[in-house]
């Protein structure tokens, strides 16, 4: 059995973690020696992703999966590169997902209110 030590929020909490095989029996920990550790500086947030993964040129997928808030654009329209199409909202965050490139919406048939994935397809800019 492992003792850890995690801090969530500012509480810290000790647990015992046993490590269980396929067949459910616990596994022999392998010995190691113990190593001091320095308390860790407290890190910063990681900053949300403002723009989401490009699959091709044109393509857009959703960084994180969310609630279609807002559609500015339909098929057809022209856009140009960083012009906001949709607001996806994530975590109680309004995240604005804009065109990678210049072009026209070639495909886009998310409407308000619609549920997506993480890594599902947005729109394609042609």
């Amino acid at each position: 059995m492992s003792k850890y030590r995690i801090t969530v929020e500012g509480k810290t909490y000790e647990m015992d973690v046993e490590l269980i095989g396929a067949n459910g029996a616990a596994v022999a920990p392998v010995a190691k020696a113990a190593t001091p550790v320095a308390a860790a500086p407290k890190a910063a947030p990681a900053p949300v992703a403002s723009k989401p993964a490009e699959v091709g040129s044109g393509s857009v997928v959703a960084p994180m999966p969310g609630t279609i808030l807002k559609v500015l654009k339909a098929t057809g329209d022209a856009v140009k590169a960083g012009e906001v199409v949709l607001i996806l909202e994530a975590m109680k965050m309004e995240n604005e997902i804009t065109a990678p490139v210049d072009g026209t919406i070639a495909s886009l048939s998310l409407t308000e209110g619609s549920t997506v994935a993480g890594g599902d397809l947005l729109f394609d800019v042609k």
